[in-house]
């Protein structure tokens, strides 16, 4: 897979955490770096974690999908950024559930544990179109934590600074973003571009 399309992929699935990122942001009462370093953290690990974990389920049953695998990344793909497209939208995402938690002076570390894994699910799935695309899964897992990372620590700082006003257009782009290359992967592989 090629840097580039790496990296969007990697912004496209930060999205949601990002998203969080702001309503955890808006519940800070008082800036603190330790508490946008742990929230970064938490986001940025479960998010290069998840693909890990797709990527060794799908190379289990890769050798039975090798024929069709080209269309499994494009659903993959089209489904987890409609699903963004539809959540920014509707506003119903992880984001409902942060913006609804009371701000508290320490960290809920069982609370983070929770939105981390809420936003990093379509991680899972994009593990999977990894490993029917043979892409080095710890290059791979590693740009989209330390993506994640840096962006969720971006998102918790707008959120305490300005509010939620742009949480649904970065979604939105996300979703978009995710359909692209996967359609982009899909015609690559018919040979309608190169």
């Amino acid at each position: 897979m090629e840097l580039s399309i790496l990296l969007l992929v990697s912004v496209g699935l930060s999205m949601d955490a990002f998203a969080v990122a702001i309503c955890r942001g808006l519940k800070m009462k008082e800036f603190k770096i330790q508490n946008i370093m742990i929230v970064a953290l938490f986001f940025g690990f479960f998010q290069g974690m998840m693909p890990v974990i797709g990527w060794f389920l799908g190379s289990q049953f890769k050798k039975h999908i090798e024929a069709f695998d080209h269309y499994v990344v494009l659903i993959l793909l089209v489904l987890i950024g409609g699903k963004m497209i539809y959540e920014s939208v509707t506003h119903k995402d992880a984001c409902d559930y942060a913006c609804k938690i009371e701000d508290a002076p320490k960290v809920d570390f069982k609370e983070l544990t929770l939105l981390a894994i809420a936003t990093s699910i379509d991680a899972l799935a994009v593990g999977i179109t990894f490993a029917c695309l043979n892409v080095n899964i710890f290059a791979a897992s590693l740009c989209i934590a330390l993506i994640t990372f840096v962006l969720s620590g971006i998102g918790v700082y707008l959120g305490h600074r300005f509010g939620a006003k742009h949480k649904n257009k970065a979604e939105l782009l996300g979703g978009v973003v995710l359909i692209l290359i996967g359609v982009k992967i899909f015609l690559e592989h018919l040979g309608v571009i190169g």
